[in-house]
């Protein structure tokens, strides 16, 4: 692996660039009602800090942080990553997880998110094997660039691209802004993670030899 660089430039970048025209949500600012709420979910990240997350602990892993209502992942040699470590329970299947991340400085995945599947856990991988790959991680062993869910596009730096995860019994979705990446039938598959991004289980996402932004991280029930 090649030895950590991270352009000052690209620092100042990840520390203002969080910013946007379409601020973050805050918990507090949520509807009120309750069709809206449940329909919007829980907001697992509160904008302010870390609060129930923590640092993955990948080996030499730069320390996550919060600015401007983001979770800044710092350009590391590997991975970086935090972890929800918060006491309330995450669902196994049917439901959905929502959030807002970037690429901010490097070429290999900004977004993985790491969720459960019944009893075992994914990761969903944006913008990996060079900046282009998106797919699960992994079904019946084969992870993200080698099964029937891998696709390529394109994703450009400082550009926020919403990102949903869906789990049911039966299926895995994504999508990436509108675009359905991923529509997968497990049923009968063998769900699991890769060993080596295993500390961001159950919950997490981290990013490899890439700087990344995430915000509006939310989980939401949804029918089979």
């Amino acid at each position: 692996m090649s030895a950590l660089r991270f352009p000052v430039l690209a620092l100042a970048m990840l520390l203002i660039g969080c910013g946007s025209s379409k601020p973050p949500v805050a918990a507090t600012t949520l509807p009120a009602t309750r069709p809206v709420a449940e329909a919007m979910g829980r907001s697992l990240f509160n904008g302010t800090d870390l609060t129930g997350w923590k640092a993955s602990g990948f080996a030499g892993q730069p320390e996550p942080s919060v600015k401007d209502g983001c979770i800044v992942l710092p350009f590391g040699e590997r991975l970086t990553g935090v972890t929800y470590d918060a006491k309330e329970a995450i669902p196994t299947t049917n439901y959905e997880i929502t959030l807002e991340a970037k690429k901010v400085n490097g070429t290999d995945f900004f977004c993985g998110l790491t969720f459960p599947v019944d009893k075992s856990f994914a990761s969903l991988i944006i913008g990996g094997w060079g900046g282009s790959v998106t797919g699960i991680s992994s079904i019946d062993d084969y992870d993200a660039a080698n099964n029937d869910t891998t696709k390529v596009r394109k994703f450009e730096l400082n550009k926020w691209y919403t990102i949903r995860m869906r789990v049911t019994p039966k299926k895995l979705e994504a999508w990436v802004d509108d675009d359905q990446i991923v529509d997968a039938d497990i049923e009968g598959k063998k769900i699991s993670t890769r060993a080596d991004i295993d500390l961001t289980q159950p919950l997490g996402i981290a990013s490899y030899q890439t700087a990344a932004a995430i915000r509006n991280v939310r989980i939401r029930s949804v029918k089979n």
